[in-house]
This record gives C-alpha cells, structure tokens and sequence, in this order.
C-alpha cells in the first residue's frame, strides 16, 4: 500500500494494515490562571451576594506558595484553631472540620494574636477559596470518619465546610531534627561516663547535689506556707501545677500562685495541725540542746555529700578506682587461703577445748555418784 502525501494537516496511523488518513487536531491551550478575585466573584454570585467586580490590578497575596506556607505556619501553631488526633493509616494524625478552619480564618478565636505579616480575610468566600488552595497544594487533604478516632482518606478530594480534613503540613522540621540531634549526643555522652576527666565527675557531682538540695528545699518552703495559710483557712500555694505531669514545662510555672477559701468541715483537722505544729516549736524553743544538735546534724550531711564522705566506709583509692575492674591478685589470694588455715586452726583448738570440758563434766558426775 503506497504510503499516503506528507501533509502537515495528515496524520497517519497504522490500524490493521490500512493506512488511515486522520485530520489534524491541534491540542488545546492551556487553561489560564483564574484569579482569585473572580472565583470569589462566582462563588459570591453563585450564593445569591453581592461581591465586588472591579477588575483585577494584582494577584492575591495567598496566590504565592510561600504565603501559604506562612499561613500554614501560623494555623498549626498555638494560635492556630483546635484541632483533634485521630489514626490514619496506622499513623497518628491532627485533623479539624472544614467549617471550624474557615470560621477561625474570618474571625479568629477571641485574644488570637494575627501575623503582621499575614493578612486578614475580609469575606467567607475569600476563606474559602484559600482552603480550596491548601487542599490543591496538600497541605491538608480530605478524610471520612470509620470509628471514634479513626479516619480513611476520602476519594473526594475538594474542600467542603461540612467535610473533615487531616493536616499533611508538618511545618519546618529544622528545631525539631536540631533536638533529636541533641538528644542523641546527649544519650552518647552519658553512656560515655565511666571515661570521663575527673574534673568533669566532680562537677557532675556537685551539680547533682545542688539540685538534690533546691528541690527538697522548694519542697519544704511549699509545704511550710501551705501549713501556715491553711491554718488560718485559706488554701495557698506557691507554683501550685509544679507536679502536673499532664502540663507542658512552661505550663508547670503558670500560675505562681493560686489563692483560695478552704472547703467547709476542715475546721477540726486545721486545729489538730496547728496543736501538732505549735507543740513542736514549743519543743524546739525549751530544747535547745536537742534541737541545735538536729540542725547540726542536717549541716554535716550537707558538706559530706559536697565532700563526697558521706560513705566513710570507702577509702579514697577506692572511689578513685570505682571504675576499674576489680581483679584479685595473687597477695589476696593467698592472704585469703591462710586466714581460712586459720580459721581451721581455731576449729580444732575449739574443739580440743569442748572435749576437755566434756570430760570435767563426767569426772565431777561420778565423783558426787560415789559420794551418795
């Protein structure tokens, strides 16, 4: 089959041996950028609002990537709106219903502190046409909810307001991997102990005493103030969410103090404390003697903790050896071997001196035996 003209409006194909003529189809150009004043245009138009027409003079500022990162920067911080956990595929992950993220976008959460360099929306369509975009860009994708706490990734990828949507954008990872390296060196250098300088021991040391001291300090201080307030009927402390272990560190600190009427029916129970607290300074005040040896007592121990004395058991060449292998040599051993000949020896004359004695006993029985 003669191969047909080579015109440039003349594709030809091979489809079961036939050469097929096909005209010439030009691809379609590519779709322009709508900007984003004219989707708010038609959503607004679409939802029956009036929204403002006048032509475009420059692009939106969430129409970059970048902005949209800053944004998201901002919503995935403590200012940003609540959020919930929830597993994905075996993963934990923060997600938050489409009306909630668009309702805080338009008017954020009383006492939210807005980026200066972010700015504000001033409709419901403009937010909404920014989440459309965060949804395009995956910073967060659309999920259906299987279970309490479990979500599967929806096939319907647009944003709705009355969808749910998982956050993908994680933010900038550079604190986050600068702390695990930290952590990691950290772990090292610990395990690394035994060879450490000696200098380097002993600061350890006083700084692990020092802490040890201001802990049980604060400690009492707490608990002496609470005594003294709760006496009088009132309930104060200083730090009062230290021991919170359900708290952040900072949120540990906060508030300072807290200051509150005691509950009712405590009335028998502070009186008991307060004889029990007032006979005790009675004590302390008419002995002196016993009292002044306590306190020095708790000065002593302080200064063999800071010395390192407080075993004194140990001999200085042992706490300077702790971390060798400790290996007996060949004095030990047969210094070891003789004191157990020894202590056979004594066995024996022990045992000489029992027989003896034995033998008293039965001559002095047969004697009063004869006697009678």
């Amino acid at each position: 089959t003669p191969s047909p003209p080579a015109t440039p409006s003349v594709v030809r194909s091979f489809y079961n041996g036939l050469w097929l003529r096909c005209p010439y189809v030009p691809p379609p150009p590519p779709p322009q950028k709508t900007s984003r004043r004219r989707e708010v245009v038609k959503m607004a138009t679409a939802n029956g609002e009036k929204a403002d027409t006048t032509p475009d003079e420059e692009p939106s500022f969430y129409e970059e990537e970048e902005n949209l990162k800053k944004l998201c920067d901002f919503l995935r911080g403590k200012e940003g709106p609540a959020v919930r956990e929830a597993i994905e595929m075996d993963k934990r992950v923060y997600y938050l219903k489409g009306e909630k993220l668009v309702n805080f976008l338009v008017e954020p959460k009383k006492g939210t502190k807005w980026p200066s360099n972010l700015p504000r929306f001033k409709t419901r369509q403009e937010a909404i046409a920014v989440c459309k975009d965060l949804c395009r860009y995956h910073f967060i994708h659309r999920s259906e909810k299987r279970g309490k706490g479990d979500l599967v990734i929806s096939r319907n990828r647009d944003f709705d307001e009355s969808g749910y949507f998982t956050w993908l954008y994680e933010g900038d990872k550079t604190f986050s991997h600068m702390m695990t390296t930290l952590l990691v060196g950290g772990f090292l250098f610990c395990t690394c102990f035994p060879i450490w300088p000696n200098f380097l021991k002993v600061f350890v040391w006083y700084m692990s005493v020092s802490l040890l001291i201001f802990i049980f300090f604060l400690i009492t201080v707490r608990g002496v103030m609470f005594l003294f307030i709760w006496i009088l009927g009132f309930d104060c402390w200083f730090l009062p969410n230290l021991f919170d272990e359900t708290l952040s560190f900072v949120d540990s600190f906060k508030p300072v103090f807290s200051f509150e009427k005691t509950k009712a029916g405590q009335l028998p129970y502070r009186l008991g404390v307060a004889v029990a607290f007032f006979s005790f300074c009675y004590w302390a005040v008419t002995q002196p003697s016993e009292f002044d040896g306590f306190k020095q007592a708790q000065v002593d121990f302080i200064k063999d903790l800071y010395e390192g004395t407080l075993l004194s058991d140990m001999s200085q060449k042992d706490k300077d050896n702790i971390d060798k292998p400790k290996m007996p040599s060949l004095d030990d051993l047969l210094k070891k071997l003789d004191s157990e000949d020894e202590e056979e020896d004594l066995l024996t004359e022990e045992e000489e001196v029992d027989s003896m004695l034995d033998k008293l006993m039965d001559e002095e029985e047969d004697i009063d035996e004869d006697e009678e």
